[in-house]
This record gives structure tokens, C-alpha cells and sequence, in this order.
């Protein structure tokens, strides 16, 4: 099993090379700030603050390589702190180098976002039911082509951050296990999509891959995962379509199942989401819906439910988000469905330069 942590010095010291190369990169930063009120507890909170630094490198005549880079700071970057690679409140959202072989397909090598689905828009709310399987970003290697309407991204990855415990996807984070269970390794993906009259996307995506438990120390990969997706995406003017279909599997490893022996071997699940969104000037409505069934046995297979309405004004530099967010179910850090009610409104507020 191959160590990732050697490529976030590949991968930055390929982005700083790559940045003599390429067109001149360019360089953003910005900052984000959230208020929230649960609705159960009847408690609030102001921060979950973050600055972010962004160095970017586009494609150009003179050179073929491209590159992106995110890097948060702050108890708002969405990271698992303890299971990420620092142990503290930053991360390193993205980091990757791109190489393009000619105007319809290319590579990309470092921390990129995992080509499954489609992602929510919502910014608070997150992900919801499409736990594990949203907006992550793992370590490996991306190839991205297509002919016409047909469109494909073929993927490798070695595990879901740099270190060789951390389980820190970032964005949709504590459904991989942790730093002293299990990570997801060795995990390949295939993505093909077809659009037909620049307004419907069909596409479907699959990935394969193990699972490393980190609790004997012999790092054995003796547990595997697996999921697909088919999924729709439409464009008509204003208003914006998403829907998607999920299905993940998940067998444990054994040295974590004989630590748990409470815990079922095979999780097993079912996933529906759909998105809907409207554009009207200045302002953007959207309404995230998943539904969830378990499928493991011995577990309650009734259908669970997360809906996320909100809205966002774009001031100019930034944006003004109020969301709220209302769930009768979580998923776990196995992709287990659990029960349990919440709801809450969130007031985001975000500016870059």
C-alpha cells in the first residue's frame, strides 16, 4: 500500500514549477462567516469563520499546464480536524496539477474533486444524504476526455488526503471511517455523461475500492466499498434540474468489526436526491431534497429525509446566504443511517478580492 503523503510535496512543489510555465497564475483570497440557529436547542452560534487563499493557473497557448489550489484556515474550513493531515483548523481544500493533451482531454495529478455525481449547491446545508459520496476531493490521478456531446472522467485514488491516517475529504467529511479505524484506499472511478441540445445531462458514475483499517497497525486492506450513481442535470434558461439515483455498499474490515462487535459487516444503502434552482437577477433560490433506506440487515429500513431551501444575493464581491436545513436521520462514519431529528437556519455571509 503506497504512502500519499509524499504527494503533497509532488504536488505543490509541481504547482510552484508549473506556475514558471503556465500563463500568469493568478492569486485570490477571501473570507466567509456563518450565524446559525437550532431550531431544537434553541441555541445559536456566530463564526465558523474561514480564510481562504486561492492560486490558480489557466491553460494557455504557451503552455499546456494548468493547476488550482485552495487553502483554508479557520474553524469554518469544513475539515475534520481530528482526522485531518495538520490536526489543527486548516486544510489544504485542493491542490492538483493538470496537464492537457489537446483541447478535449487531459490529467490532472494531486487532490481533486472525485468525478461522481453531481455536487449540491446549497453552501451550509452541505451535502445531506449524499453522505460519502458528495463533495470530496481525494489524492491520485484524473483523466478527463470527450468527443461531441459524450463526455468521460476515468480516476485513481490512493486515499482521501495526504497523510497516511487522515480521513479528511473536506468538504463531506466523517462518513470514511478515522484516523484509528479504517480509511478508503486504492479507490478507482468512472464517470460518462452524454448532453443532448445543450440542455439534458445523462450520466452515470461508478467507483470501486478497499477499505485500511488502522487499528492493529498491520494496515491490512481486507475491507472493500462500492457504489453507483445515475443521474440527470438540466438547463432551461433560469431554472436549474438535478436529479440522481444512489446506491453504496460497504463491507468493514475484519479488525474493526472484532473492536465493534455491535456494528454490522455490510452496510448497504439506497439514495435518492433531487435539486431544484432559479436565477432571478441578482438572487439565486434553490431546494435541495435527499431521501435515504437502509438496506443492512437488522437495521430500520424505513425512509429517512433531509430538505434544504434557501437563498443567496450576490452583492458583488461575495454573497449573502440564508438556508435552512431540516433532517430526520444522519449517516454515521460507517454509512450507517441513524436516527435523529434536527433542524436549524444558517446565515452565511462571504467576500473575496
Amino acid at each position: 500500500m503506497l504512502n500519499s503523503k509524499p504527494l503533497l510535496f509532488t504536488s505543490l512543489f509541481a504547482l510552484t514549477i508549473s506556475t514558471q510555465l503556465a500563463a500568469s497564475p493568478s492569486l485570490a483570497g477571501g473570507f466567509w462567516v456563518n450565524y446559525s440557529f437550532n431550531e431544537d436547542t434553541r441555541e445559536t452560534d456566530f463564526g465558523d469563520q474561514a480564510i481562504i487563499g486561492y492560486l490558480d493557473g489557466a491553460k494557455s497557448d504557451k503552455s499546456p499546464w494548468f493547476y488550482s489550489a485552495e487553502f483554508r484556515l479557520g474553524p469554518g474550513s469544513f475539515t475534520d480536524v481530528d482526522n485531518n493531515s495538520s490536526g489543527q483548523k486548516y486544510v489544504m481544500h485542493k491542490a492538483w496539477l493538470g496537464y492537457a493533451i489537446d483541447d478535449n482531454n487531459s490529467l490532472t495529478f494531486g487532490k481533486s474533486q472525485v468525478p461522481f455525481g453531481w455536487k449540491t449547491a446549497n453552501f451550509w446545508p452541505g451535502d445531506m444524504f449524499l453522505a460519502a459520496y458528495g463533495d470530496q476531493m481525494d489524492v491520485g490521478v484524473k483523466y478527463q476526455g470527450g468527443v461531441n456531446q459524450f463526455n468521460y472522467q476515468l480516476a485513481y485514488y490512493l486515499a482521501d488526503d495526504w497523510a497516511s491516517k487522515s480521513t479528511d475529504s473536506t468538504d463531506d467529511n466523517r462518513h470514511w471511517g478515522s484516523g484509528s479505524t479504517y480509511r478508503k484506499v486504492d479507490t478507482a472511478v468512472v464517470d460518462f455523461s452524454y448532453t443532448f441540445n445543450k440542455q439534458h445531462t445523462f450520466a452515470a458514475s461508478y467507483q470501486n475500492g478497499k477499505l485500511e483499517e488502522l487499528i492493529t497497525g498491520d494496515r491490512r486492506t481486507d475491507g472493500d466499498h462500492s457504489a453507483y450513481v445515475i443521474y440527470y442535470q438540466g438547463q432551461f434558461d433560469q431554472l436549474t434540474t438535478k436529479l440522481s439515483y444512489i446506491d453504496g455498499k460497504r463491507d468493514l474490515p475484519q479488525a474493526y468489526l472484532a473492536a465493534n462487535p455491535d456494528v454490522a459487516s455490510t452496510i448497504d444503502n439506497t439514495r435518492y436526491a433531487g435539486e431544484l434552482g432559479y436565477t432571478l437577477g441578482d438572487w439565486y433560490f434553490v431546494l435541495d431534497v435527499t431521501l435515504a433506506k437502509s438496506n443492512t440487515n437488522g437495521v430500520d429500513s424505513d425512509t429517512v429525509y433531509a430538505v434544504a431551501p434557501g437563498v443567496r444575493y450576490d452583492y458583488g464581491p461575495g454573497w449573502l446566504y440564508l438556508e435552512y436545513l431540516n433532517q430526520d436521520a444522519y449517516f454515521d462514519r460507517n454509512m450507517q443511517i441513524n436516527q435523529g431529528d434536527f433542524a436549524a437556519w444558517y446565515l452565511t455571509f462571504d467576500y473575496y478580492w
